[in-house]
């Protein structure tokens, strides 16, 4: 029986911290793997990958069941919702970032225009009007 901690959402960003957890939790979101499987794509023993699985199961966010030999493991994405959640709070700071990103990036371009228009700059310079073909 895998234990939870007092603290899920703890667990939860423990467990997505490492990259090759991450790698298992997008293997085990196309489809059921066996410990044999998930192990595959990484250069570790059964022995390291089932260790990697124990924390992804403490986080609750794999469910394995074993028949005879085989463990058999799936995705429960339920807890990762916890952590979009918290994150979603702070999304507020990095929109604001991106609204302020976004004015000046607009307020520069109309800048650039109006001086192409000012100077009769074309704001084309491969453009050949006088031939009125692309150079």
């Amino acid at each position: 029986m895998v234990e939870h901690s007092a603290f899920p959402l703890d667990d939860v960003f423990h467990a997505l911290a490492d990259p090759t957890r991450r790698a298992m939790v997008a293997r085990l979101s196309q489809s059921e793997q066996t410990v044999g499987e998930l192990a595959a794509p990484f250069a570790i023993t059964l022995a390291a990958a089932s260790k990697h699985i124990k924390v992804l199961e403490r986080a609750g966010l794999v469910a394995r069941t074993v028949t005879g030999r085989t463990h058999v493991c799936r995705l429960d994405a339920a807890p990762l919702h916890a952590g979009m959640e918290w994150m979603r709070h702070y999304e507020r700071f990095w929109q604001r970032g991106l609204d302020t990103l976004e004015g000046l990036l607009v307020a520069e371009d109309a800048k650039r225009k109006d001086k192409d228009r000012g100077t009769g700059a074309d704001p084309d310079p491969k453009r050949d009007d006088s031939e009125g073909v692309q150079s």
